[in-house]
């Protein structure tokens, strides 16, 4: 088992932007995935199983719902410590963050938003701390990228919903506990409930035979004549604005991710271009080791730069839905790209579980198709730049 040795890249001096409070929040979250997250993850990776052990370290950092306020059990803190407690955590792996994400804005989010108070109550405090785990369901086997097109409908039967349908590609339903799952009223108006486990007709089917986040629980929601109690409809907000307004949560926490991705192979390629000799010197002594080296860094820098600048938006409230789909397109593209470099950096090596390189690799090609593919990001952008919406 090798040591955790990474250093993080900070060419622009950009600790210097962050407040006490983020750098004590990033430390221990760093300090964490160092001592509980590298030594085991190659080997879940390998046996494709997530680690649920470490469920109660990643709520005792405030990985679920570090901004979601205190009174509902969570940190309190802003959207710049949740960035980079998703930056540490991602930077150990994408499948954690994924269920950290999950849990936080896709869960935790719209019952802290769209819930009422005795929602917020009941279940808030649980999945901070993690006794309950959660997942989000909207996209459907037929519908990603196109989710208002959903089948998937609830009928209201006087004391109760009548919930059927299916969704896939689901990020911790082998294990959550409930599912914020959105479905179609009979006028076609999409909402909000939280289904429980245990509720007769709920099944959650695991996804298995992945390339990329193997480390992380994926599976299906299927609800066959589910009744849902009328109480845990989310009655503040519905339409398909509801879950696209947690997708912003999501999205804005994976552009911080993929820097840690891309920290991590960096760091890993720099130290190895130092310490492997070729032709009697270090490969980080050749212009082409370094060119790759210093593409890294300065796409690193330039990512580090965007998000910074995108938190202190959402921390005033400003950022908008098009600005948080440019950063998790920009960051995603860019970590894919080091991750490629870093992998040709280390020759066969790169391929091994010795380093975390390929791991990544492989996880970053579901970073960069979910919550938003990369070329609909594309789509966002220029709908935004030109006021034209080229989606059909």
């Amino acid at each position: 088992m090798k040591p955790d040795l990474f250093q993080a890249p900070d060419y622009y001096n950009l600790d210097e932007l962050l407040t006490d409070e983020h750098k004590m929040v990033r430390d221990a979250a760093r300090e964490w995935v160092k001592r509980e997250v590298s030594p085991i993850i190659e080997d879940y990776a390998q046996k494709a199983e997530f680690p649920t052990q470490i469920i109660k370290g990643l709520a005792e950092i405030g990985a679920f719902g570090p901004y979601i306020p205190e009174e509902y059990g969570g940190a309190g803190l802003d959207q710049i410590s949740y960035g980079l407690i998703m930056q540490e955590i991602e930077r150990g792996d994408s499948g954690v963050r994924s269920t950290a994400s999950v849990q936080s804005s896709l869960v935790m989010y719209p019952i802290w938003k769209y819930g009422n108070e005795a929602q917020r109550k009941k279940y808030l405090p649980k999945l901070a701390s993690g006794a309950f785990m959660g997942c989000f369901g909207l996209t459907e086997p037929d519908y990603g990228s196109n989710p208002g097109g959903m089948v998937t409908n609830f009928k209201d039967k006087g004391d109760h919903y009548l919930l059927n349908g299916a969704k896939m590609w689901i990020s911790n339903a082998p294990f959550a506990h409930i599912a914020v799952v959105w479905a179609k009223d009979e006028s076609g108006r999409i909402h909000g409930l939280i289904v429980e486990r245990g509720m007769e007709g709920f099944t959650t089917p695991e996804t298995h035979n992945k390339w990329s986040l193997r480390a992380s629980a994926t599976g299906e929601l299927i609800f066959d004549n589910v009744k849902v109690p009328k109480e845990n409809l989310l009655p503040n907000k519905s339409g398909l604005g509801a879950p696209l307004g947690c997708l912003d949560s999501a999205r804005y926490g994976i552009a911080w991710g993929a820097i840690g991705a891309a920290m991590d192979c960096y760091d890993t390629a720099l130290r190895y271009s130092k310490e492997r000799i070729q032709f009697d010197k270090p490969i980080g002594a050749t212009q082409l080791q370094q060119k790759k080296l210093a593409e890294m860094i300065t796409e690193i820098t330039k990512a580090q730069l965007l998000t910074w600048r995108l938190g202190v938006l959402r921390n005033e409230g400003k950022a908008t839905t098009a600005q948080i789909s440019m950063a998790k397109r920009n960051n995603v593209d860019m970590a894919l790209t080091i991750a490629r470099d870093a992998r040709q950096m280390l020759g066969g090596m790169g391929i091994t579980g010795e380093y975390s390189i390929m791991r990544h690799m492989m996880n970053l090609e579901s970073v960069v198709t979910y919550e938003g593919t990369h070329d609909i990001h594309l789509l966002i952008t220029g709908m935004d730049v030109t006021g034209f919406a080229a989606f059909k």
